[in-house]
């Protein structure tokens, strides 16, 4: 178990890969844990020639909950730059979804200098009109917290229905054996909570993005109804000389039929920011 700390905050993480390869730090979005980033699907980056390192957000997984106290972006931002202090990584990648996305847009505007390229995958600005959800996205979102593993589980799969990838790419087993496991390593729903209030806390970041000068590739699914693709297409606007890619069929999760173009799309992404 690697821990490291960012004042009062201890932040877990992990680390695939040779040490020696470029640094691709993934950034975990609302609610969700560094399992949630496959072992599988870091190795499939490894392979292309990176080393892979995912943490748990503060308020999430094995990291410290902060009962009581609020925080914003900026401060997970922060989180994120102690994770690369500890890997002994002065310069990285980092790709993050949802809330994830938000977090490495704030980490473009306030850490330029220890980013090597910024990926924003299911994300938005902050800007009202852009990226909102629908209704019945909404209404899964703001839903009350589970009360009991099996009804979490069962929520899990409902709410990849409403904004999930296409059918045929969702394993329901795969699904619930995921929620499951990620239930018994944490459930902290207070914690979603102080996450979301620092999303909303967050603003808009159009003007700031504006002025970021960082390779940056913004990733978006065609299904996606909780940030609709007007989002990350308002993102690749906003960054000046942003790539913008739409996988036709993804909504807003990651299962493993995405994996192979995903990895395919990022890694010649940051093989020609190498290049460059």
């Amino acid at each position: 178990m690697s821990t490291t700390r960012n004042g009062e905050v201890e932040i877990y993480y992990e680390a695939f890969g040779d040490p020696a390869s470029p640094t691709l730090l993934l950034v975990n979005g609302l609610g969700s844990q560094c399992i949630n980033y496959a072992e599988e699907w870091c190795r499939l980056f490894c392979d292309q020639g990176f080393r892979v390192v995912r943490f748990d957000n503060r308020d999430v997984g094995l990291s410290t909950k902060l009962e009581g106290v609020d925080y914003s972006l900026a401060d997970m931002a922060d989180d994120a730059v102690a994770v690369l202090d500890a890997v002994g990584e002065d310069r990285a990648h980092v790709m993050g979804c949802s809330m994830g996305g938000m977090i490495v847009q704030r980490l473009a505007i306030d850490h330029a200098d220890r980013l090597l390229s910024v990926t924003s995958v299911m994300s938005r600005t902050g800007e009202p009109g852009y990226g909102d959800s629908s209704e019945a996205a909404l209404a899964v979102l703001m839903a009350p917290p589970a009360e009991s593993r099996s009804a979490y589980i069962d929520h899990q799969v409902a709410a990849l229905g409403v904004y999930g990838s296409k059918p045929e790419w969702l394993d329901e087993d795969a699904i619930r054996a995921r929620a499951g496991a990620a239930y018994d390593r944490c459930f902290c729903p207070a914690g979603v909570g102080r996450q979301m209030r620092a999303v909303l806390h967050d603003g808009s970041r159009a003007e700031a993005l504006a002025g970021v000068d960082l390779p940056t590739l913004v990733i978006h699914g065609s299904r996606d109804t909780l940030i609709q693709p007007s989002g990350g297409r308002r993102t690749a606007e906003v960054v000046p000389g942003a790539r913008y890619v739409e996988i036709d069929g993804m909504g807003h999760d990651y299962p493993p039929a995405v994996w192979p173009e995903w990895v395919t799309v990022w890694s010649e992404f940051a093989h020609a920011v190498a290049g460059g």
